[in-house]
């Protein structure tokens, strides 16, 4: 049986805990630094959560303070028994947010991206039909109707808004677009095996939640004449599009006419959409 005096400290403790999470989550929210960790429709909730989390506390803190042996009744989870486990429970909490509070928010980079695999390939849909950009698969009718519009541009922008979807759309095409000139953003990426001969990734992170599940997407780039950029640089590639064999699949390449340093986007990862072409259209009006 625990002593009133036991349940009130870890109800103060756990007040400290979730006031903690509420003043971390506040500081990334005035820092402008959610978007290093949750999708932008996800932030919008998250940048709430710090009332409730405050609310909690508060009450745990009154109930501590000022709640009768019926309010501390020490009932639910066990509590830990040793100064020892209440350190290592709490401590599961506390480290997290210490990093957080302590280590920079940024982007996740190659290291990340050696460690979750880099995606050259986007979908196991083809392109069977001998029709250009004709299919009858429903699943493919996105992407050919959104490589239809890519088509006829004389240089192919990747925007950002479309990242996943215009790589996805290029790949499943990619012999219908082997020549055409396309110019993309993102971060420099080197394998560590060798395998890649030279050449480099230019990639960005897909986020379908948040940082947990992100996924490195992206497209060999062979620059022969390009000097030797660090890995995780911000760049600008243009150049045409072949097909060559990577890891004994076909994989697209772009052949880098120029490869430029740029700052690093205001919003790295990028997102789906739930209409590519629609999409496509709003930026082909914006940009005019």
């Amino acid at each position: 049986m625990y002593s009133s005096g036991s349940v009130k400290r870890h109800y103060i403790f756990r007040a400290a805990v979730l006031l903690a999470f509420a003043v971390y989550i506040e500081h990334l929210a005035r820092h402008d630094a959610l978007h290093y960790y949750v999708t932008p429709r996800l932030a919008v909730w998250v940048r709430l959560c710090p009332v409730p989390l405050s609310l909690m506390a508060l009450s745990l803190a009154i109930q501590a303070l000022f709640g009768g042996k019926s309010a501390i009744c020490g009932c639910g989870h066990q509590l830990p028994r040793s100064r020892a486990g209440s350190a290592a429970m709490y401590g599961v909490f506390l480290l997290p947010l210490l990093l957080g509070f302590a280590l920079p928010n940024r982007a996740l980079g190659s290291a990340a991206a050696a460690h979750k695999g880099m995606s050259l390939n986007y979908t196991s849909l083809a392109a069977k039909e001998s029709s250009r950009f004709q299919t009858k698969d429903p699943f493919a009718a996105e992407f050919a109707a959104l490589a239809k519009k890519l088509y006829t541009q004389p240089v192919i922008p990747v925007y950002p808004q479309i990242f996943s979807e215009t790589l996805g759309t290029l790949d499943m095409f990619k012999h219908d677009f082997k020549g055409k000139e396309v110019v993309v953003n993102g971060f420099l990426y080197h394998e560590n095996t060798g395998s890649m001969g030279g050449r480099f990734v230019v990639s960005r992170f897909l986020v379908q939640c948040c940082t947990a599940d992100a996924t490195p997407l992206g497209i060999l780039v062979d620059a022969k004449q390009q000097k030797s950029l660090p890995a995780d640089t911000w760049i600008k590639v243009r150049g045409k599009l072949q097909v060559v064999v990577y890891k004994g699949k076909e994989t697209l390449q772009i052949d880098a006419d120029s490869v430029t340093p740029v700052e690093q986007s205001s919003t790295p990862y990028v997102y789906t959409s739930p209409d590519s072409v629609e999409e496509w259209n709003q930026l082909q009006t914006a940009a005019k």
